[in-house]
């Protein structure tokens, strides 16, 4: 199952934006942050998790260490288009994230147990390792919004603000739709500015004139409080 292979190791900060803030922040973006070539673009992330939503369930505690799996498409995938199966995890304050490029049958056999997910190496035994410590593995939510990504030219400041935020627990494919319910009220944004450094002084300064603070803020963990809870505690 080869593939390209990504290893990030950087600082991610949260913030929930209304839509007069998002404006705001967009508008005094310019001159510092271009906004990549994609433009906005939907992202659909699978989220796998135990029957007894173990993983996301131990996140929403705040440990000092969590970490997750997903499969990523850039909008609605086919069976043959490129998705991302990535391992990401958070130990005080750092995320790192381990990230393979596959197809969504590839992927499915190896969550069954067969076969390995990037013809090996470190990446493949940190995944497969992850697949096996927690048995069963299965699709337990599905994350989906339109984000707008910006970069700032020189330097390894990456900001992106994700729009309509919503999420289904039924219909867990992928190749289904890119609907789902919203995970915050109409109009409302979720900004990450990630750095692998300090955040740079002029960023820091719009933020405050903003009024825009820092947010713990997951976005499956929002998708559990609404719709999982419940599931898990009878489990």
């Amino acid at each position: 199952m080869a593939g390209p292979i990504v290893v990030m190791k950087r600082y991610e900060l949260k913030y929930l934006l209304s839509a007069a803030q998002t404006e705001y922040l967009v508008k005094r973006l310019e001159g510092h942050m271009l906004l990549d070539q994609y433009g906005r673009t939907s992202i659909a992330s699978l989220y796998y998790d135990t029957a007894s939503y173990q993983l996301i369930r131990a996140s929403v505690e705040k440990p000092d260490f969590k970490e997750k799996i997903r499969l990523r498409s850039y909008g609605l995938a086919t069976e043959d288009s490129p998705v991302y199966l990535e391992l990401k995890r958070k130990a005080y304050g750092v995320v790192y994230k381990r990230r393979v490029q596959s197809t969504i049958p590839l992927v499915e056999k190896f969550f069954a147990g067969s076969g390995d997910i990037c013809a090996g190496g470190q990446i493949n035994r940190e995944i497969t390792y992850f697949r096996d410590r927690y048995p069963a593995l299965s699709p337990a939510c599905l994350i989906i919004y339109d984000r707008e990504a910006y970069f700032e030219p020189g330097g390894d400041l990456r900001l992106t603000i994700d729009y309509n935020p919503r999420y289904r627990v039924d219909h867990l494919d992928l190749r289904y739709t890119m609907e789902g319910e919203l995970l915050r009220p109409a109009g409302d944004t979720i900004l990450e500015i990630k750095v692998q450094e300090a955040m740079p002084l002029w960023l820091t300064r719009i933020l405050d004139e903003g009024r825009i603070y820092k947010s713990s803020f997951s976005k499956y963990g929002e998708a559990f409080r609404q719709q999982l809870a419940p599931l898990a505690r009878a489990v």
